[in-house]
C-alpha cells in the first residue's frame, strides 16, 4: 500500500521538533507566572447603611435593619433529606412542609432556588441554627438591606416605602433617596452611611389626630380622608394624614391602591365652598368689592352674556339672604352673592390672583408625584360664560389638599405665605446637622388688611355661620366649610360629595392652619359644616394642648423651675439582653448607636414591653424591640 507522500519522515521529526517547542514555551510561560510576585486584583466592595427617617423629636418612623434570602441548590440536594429539612424547617419559616418539599421536588433540574425570602434577624438565626445542627447541603443565606417601620401605618403615605432593591418606591424614601442612601464614587471602600432625615411632623400628636380621622372616617362611612396642620410662621407641616393608610411593614401585601396613595399631593378636585375665601380675598384686595360694600340676594342669580348665554346659580339655602356683604356672603356661603362679585373683577385680574396662591402649580413639598391641579384660562375649550362665576364658588377649577393649605398660608400670615415643607433637618451619623430648615416666605400675596379682614369674616362664620361646630370656648378659631359635588369622568356623581373644612387660630395672631376633606361620605347629613367642622374642633383642641398654646381659660401657676430628677442607672447591651421594662425613653436613646445591635422603640414614655424577653444571649445583628406606652 502507498503511503502518502506528506508522511514523509523529514517532515515528520519537523512537527515533532515544532510541537516539542511549543510545549516548551508554554511551560517556561507557566512557570513564570507561578513563581512571579503575584498582583492581586480585586473588585471595590462597598457597603451603603441606609440612614433612618424620624420625627421632628427625633423618634424613629423607618429604621435600616438586615433581611435574608434562604435558598439552596436543589440539583445537589438529597433526595432522602428532602422530607426531613422541610419538616425542621417549616415552623421557622411560617410555611407547610409539603409547601417546601414541593418547592423543592419541582425545582430538581435548577441549580438554585430560593424557598423563602426576606427572612427576619430572628428567623435566620433560627433556620441557621438548624441547618447547622443538622448538616444540611447546598443551602444559602444573602443578607440584603431591609427596613423596619416601627409606627406602620403612621403617616405612611409621607414616609414612604423602600423596595427590596434599596430603593425607595414612595413618599421620603423616594424623594430623599440619595440623602437616605449615597451613591458610591468610583474610588470609595467600606462603609458609606447615609444621612437621617428628620420630618417636621410631630409623631405623637400625627397618633393622636390620625385617631380623630379614624373614627371620623368609620362613622361617615366615607371613601377616603385628608386632615394636615401646618405652623403659620415656619411653613412646617405638623400632622399629614392621608386615610385609608398602609401598614409599611406590610406593604408589598396590600392591595388597596387607595392606602398607598399620597392624596393630599396626588389627588386633585373641585374645593367647593372653602375656595370662597380667596375669591373673597380677591375680590377685597383688587378693589371690585369693599368691607361695606352690599350686594341684593335672592338665593339664585341668572345672567346673560353678551352672546346671549343664560345661567343660573343658585344657593344651597334656596332662602333670600337680601342684602349681604363679603362677612355675611362668606358666613352663609351664598353663591348669589360670590356670581355678583365675579362680574366686578376683570378676568385675567381674577385668574392672576388665583395663581399667586398657588394654585395652577406645584407646592414645592419634599413628596414625589405632586399635582398641579388646573386653574382655566379663557382660551380653554371648556370655558363659558359662566366659568368665572363658578370658579368663584370653587366649581370648574382643580386643586390638591396641599396648595389649599399653601394658599390659607398667605391669609393666615397677613399676606406672606410661608413656603410648606416636611423637612425639619438633616443629620449624619454623629448628629452633624448638613441642613436646617429656616421659614422661606414667598412673594406678597395680599395686604395686610385684606388678609386681616378675611380673618375676621372667618372668625363670623363660626361665631355666625355655617361653620359654628368648629369653635372652641376658649380659643378663636375662623373656618370655612365646604360640600361640593364631585366630578368625576366628565360629570357630576349623583349624591357623592367632598365635605371640607378649612380652619385658622388663633385668629387674632394665627399660629396653625387646619385642613380636613372628607370624600364620599355615605350618611344622609354629610355636608361640609355637618362632618368636616367637627373634625377641626377636635383637633384644634389636640394641636392646642400638644403645643402648649394659651387658652382663654387657662389657669396660671408659678413654679420656681427648679426640679429634682434621680438618675438612672445608664443601660448598656452586653453578653445578654438587659430588662427595660418602665424605663423611660430618655434612657435608651443612647442604645439607637449601639454597633451588631438594632434597637427599635415603638411609642413614647415607658416601656411596658419587650423583645426577646430579659436574658436572652446577645447575638450579631440581633434586632431589639421595646414599646412604650
Amino acid at each position: 500500500m502507498e503511503v502518502n507522500s506528506f508522511f514523509k519522515k523529514p517532515r515528520v521529526w519537523l512537527l515533532a521538533i515544532l510541537a516539542f517547542l511549543f510545549l516548551a514555551y508554554i511551560t517556561v510561560c507557566y512557570i513564570r507566572l507561578a513563581f512571579a510576585d503575584q498582583q492581586t486584583v480585586t473588585g471595590q466592595h462597598v457597603t451603603v447603611e441606609r440612614g433612618a427617617i424620624r420625627d421632628r423629636n427625633g423618634n424613629l418612623l423607618a429604621v435600616p435593619t438586615n433581611f435574608y434570602n434562604f435558598g439552596i441548590s436543589p440539583n445537589k440536594f438529597p433526595e432522602t433529606r428532602i422530607e426531613e429539612f422541610a419538616q425542621k424547617l417549616a415552623p421557622v419559616l411560617d410555611m407547610s412542609s409539603s409547601e417546601i418539599a414541593e418547592k423543592v421536588r419541582a425545582a430538581r433540574q435548577l441549580s438554585f432556588l430560593y424557598i423563602k425570602r426576606s427572612l427576619t434577624q430572628d428567623e435566620y438565626e433560627e433556620a441557621k441554627k438548624l441547618i447547622d445542627e443538622n448538616d444540611f447541603p447546598t443551602v444559602r443565606f444573602d443578607k440584603i438591606p431591609g427596613r423596619v417601620y416601627p409606627e406602620n401605618d403612621l403617616a405612611s403615605q409621607l414616609i414612604g416605602y423602600m423596595g427590596v432593591d434599596g430603593e425607595g418606591l414612595s413618599g421620603i424614601e423616594r424623594s430623599q433617596q440619595t440623602v437616605l442612601s449615597p451613591v458610591p464614587k468610583p474610588d470609595q471602600t467600606g462603609t458609606i452611611f447615609g444621612q437621617d432625615v428628620y420630618l417636621t411632623i410631630d409623631a405623637t400628636l400625627q397618633r393622636y389626630l390620625e385617631k380623630i380621622a379614624k373614627r371620623t372616617l368609620e362613622e361617615t362611612e366615607a371613601e377616603s380622608m385628608m386632615l394636615i396642620a401646618a405652623d403659620v410662621k415656619t411653613g412646617e407641616i405638623l400632622s399629614y394624614i392621608s386615610l385609608p393608610s398602609v401598614n409599611l411593614n406590610d406593604y408589598s401585601n396590600v392591595n388597596n391602591p387607595d392606602a398607598k396613595r399620597d392624596s393630599p399631593a396626588i389627588n386633585s378636585y373641585e374645593p367647593g365652598s372653602v375656595f370662597k375665601i380667596f375669591t373673597a380675598a380677591a375680590y377685597i384686595d383688587s378693589g371690585a368689592m369693599t368691607p361695606g360694600t352690599y350686594l341684593r340676594t335672592t338665593g339664585t342669580y341668572k345672567f346673560t352674556t353678551n352672546k346671549g348665554e343664560t345661567f343660573v346659580i343658585s344657593c344651597h339655602d334656596p332662602h333670600e339672604h337680601g342684602l349681604v356683604t363679603v362677612r355675611e356672603a362668606l358666613a352663609r356661603s351664598c353663591n348669589d352673592a360670590f356670581a355678583q362679585m365675579s362680574e366686578r373683577l376683570e378676568t385675567n385680574s381674577f385668574l392672576a390672583y388665583l395663581h399667586s396662591f398657588g394654585f395652577g402649580e406645584k407646592t414645592g413639598v419634599e413628596v414625589p408625584f405632586e399635582e398641579v391641579g388646573k386653574i382655566k384660562t379663557q382660551n380653554d375649550a371648556t370655558w363659558s360664560g359662566r366659568t368665572k362665576a363658578t370658579i368663584s364658588i370653587g366649581q370648574e377649577v382643580s386643586v390638591t389638599a396641599l396648595q389649599m393649605l399653601q394658599a390659607a398660608m398667605a391669609i393666615a400670615n397677613k399676606g406672606v405665605p410661608a413656603k410648606l415643607t416636611v423637612i425639619k433637618k438633616i443629620s449624619d451619623k454623629d448628629g452633624n446637622d448638613s441642613y436646617v430648615h429656616t421659614p422661606e416666605y414667598k412673594e406678597r400675596v395680599l395686604k395686610t388688611t385684606t388678609a386681616e379682614y378675611i380673618l375676621s369674616c372667618m372668625r363670623t362664620t363660626v361665631l355666625e355661620g355655617t361653620g359654628w361646630r368648629a369653635g372652641l370656648d376658649d380659643i378663636s378659631i375662623g373656618d370655612k366649610t365646604g360640600t361640593a359635588q364631585i366630578f368625576e369622568n366628565g360629570k357630576y356623581l349623583d349624591d357623592q360629595y367632598l365635605s371640607s373644612c378649612m380652619g385658622i387660630f388663633p385668629i387674632e395672631n394665627p399660629q396653625i392652619v387646619l385642613y380636613t376633606v372628607i370624600v364620599k361620605s355615605k350618611i344622609e347629613r354629610n355636608l361640609g359644616g355637618q362632618i368636616a367642622a367637627p373634625v377641626i374642633r377636635e383637633a384644634a383642641d389636640k394641636i392646642i394642648d400638644r403645643l402648649g398654646m394659651t387658652r382663654d381659660t387657662a389657669a396660671t401657676v408659678s413654679h420656681s423651675g427648679i426640679i429634682s430628677i434621680s438618675e438612672n442607672e445608664k443601660l448598656s447591651i452586653g453578653s445578654v439582653v438587659p430588662d427595660f421594662t418602665g424605663r423611660p425613653k430618655r434612657d435608651l436613646v443612647d442604645l439607637l448607636s449601639q454597633e451588631n445591635v438594632t434597637v427599635i422603640i415603638n411609642g413614647s414614655g415607658w416601656v411596658v414591653r419587650q423583645t426577646p424577653e430579659a436574658g436572652t444571649p446577645v447575638t450579631e445583628n440581633m434586632t431589639i424591640e421595646l414599646y412604650l406606652e
